[in-house]
Formats: C-alpha cells, structure tokens, sequence
C-alpha cells in the first residue's frame, strides 16, 4: 500500500504511540485525522503536526462517533489506512487484599474500551474502505494494537491482558473475514514502550523496566512502534499477523 496521498485515520493519536504514528503518516504524505477523547489535546496535536490535519473528537466505544471520524477521513481522500492505537489499563486483583471478589466493574471497563473499541474502529474502517478502488491489489489496510500481555499478563493485568489476547484473537480471523475485499489486517504487540502513561512512573523504576529488555535494553521508542506500523502497511504479504515488538522481552508474573 502507498502511504503517500492515501487517507488515514489513527486512533488514540493525541499521544504516545497514536501521535507517533500519525507524525511518521503524515511525513510519508498521508492525510490524517486524528481520533482521541474530547478531554485530550488532539485539537492542539493536529494544529501542532500541520499538513492539514485534522481532529475528530470520539470514544472508540462510540458507533455515532467513530463513524464521524470514519467519515470525515473519507470526505477528503479515500481512506485507506488505519491504525487502532487507543486503549487503557486498570490494576485488578481476581481476589482483592481483603479477599473480596474484583470489581467487575473496573474488568467491564477495560474490555468495553480495549476490545469492543477494536471491533468497532475494525468494523467502521472496512465498511469505509470496501467500496475502493483497488490499486496494488488492495482496497486498505487496518492496523491493531495488543501488548505482549496478551501473552504473558502479569499479576493485576488481567482485564488488561485478557483484553489484548481478544485483540490477538480477532486478527487471523478479520484479515480472512476481508480477504475478500482485498483489506488487510494485521495486530502490533507492543512491549514496554516509553509513552505519557509510563512518565509517571519513578525514574529509577523506568530504568529498571528499561534494563529488562533482553536488547536493545531500553524502553521501546513511540517513533519505533510507528516504524513498524508504516512497514505493515508498505508490505503487501503482512496479513493476518499479531507481530511482538518488544525486544525479546518476556514478562516475569509480577
């Protein structure tokens, strides 16, 4: 797929690995609207990144939101890109520390936004792509984003984790669901990455987290995460694949 001219849309693209992502769109000569929370800066974001730019405030949650992102990415060019990278976290223990059964609420919360946010962006994307012309031999490309907890979820991830192997799930089967729209779909595992939600963290435990990484030892790059997304779109034989970007990384249970 040829990025540059091609319309796109990037989700979670007010920070972190969204904002990485349509910054290295955008420098391939994509146009790009930005989708994130009303309560985000995605307004000033677009300003700041130019090249017209745009900004459609939205809850991936939400069908008459996100179809008003889907829309506006359509009205200016075919879209033909999109990468899901909005989501969220939220510690919980199965068994809280007075042996009270874990807020279903907070579990409810993650799934809702982490994999019913995924299948609505998935399924508003391919409705915006099918009707392409095709060139290359494909009408689009739509990118997800998991997490090696998907894998390996530590100790209080496990609406986290379970969220993001329903992502992993969901990706073989969409990409032969839209063969036959000539739609790809691939999914990026993400390891620790140095995003706004880790700068909270204590320097020295971001240096720790950081030498965990078998190599490069390090925090992963947002910019490296956008590497990989603009390649899955380039490469025309990437279909149906979760890809780990974690530097070797395997998490410990804690």
């Amino acid at each position: 797929m040829q990025i540059k001219d091609s319309g796109a849309v990037v989700t979670g693209g007010a920070s972190g690995l969204g904002r990485a992502t349509a910054q290295r769109l955008i420098a391939l000569g994509a146009r790009v609207v930005i989708a994130d929370l009303p309560s985000s800066d995605g307004a000033a974001v677009a300003e700041q990144l130019g090249h017209g730019t745009q900004f459609v405030a939205a809850d991936v949650t939400d069908e008459t939101q996100m179809r008003e992102v889907f829309t506006a990415a359509a009205a200016r060019v075919p879209l033909r890109i999109t990468v899901h990278c909005a989501g969220r976290g939220a510690p919980l223990r199965i068994l809280d520390k007075n042996g009270e059964p874990g807020s279903l609420q907070t579990y409810a919360g993650v799934i809702q936004t982490n994999l019913i946010g995924s299948f609505n962006s998935l399924r508003l994307a391919a409705h915006a792509m099918a009707n392409n012309e095709i060139v290359g031999g494909e009408r689009g490309v739509i990118i997800m984003t998991a997490s090696i907890a998907a894998y390996e979820g530590q100790i209080g991830q496990i609406p986290y984790a379970s969220s993001k192997a329903g992502v992993v799930g969901m990706t073989l089967v969409a990409a032969r669901d839209l063969a036959s729209k000539a739609i790809r779909v691939c999914t990026i595992a993400p390891g620790i990455f140095d995003t706004p939600l880790l700068a909270r963290v204590p320097g020295e435990v971001r240096a720790s987290l950081g030498k965990s990484v078998p190599h490069p030892a390090r925090l992963g790059h947002p910019d490296e995460f956008a590497l990989m997304a603009t390649q899955i779109v380039e490469n025309p034989m990437l279909n149906g694949e979760t890809i780990r970007l974690d530097g070797a990384l395997r998490m410990a249970p804690r």
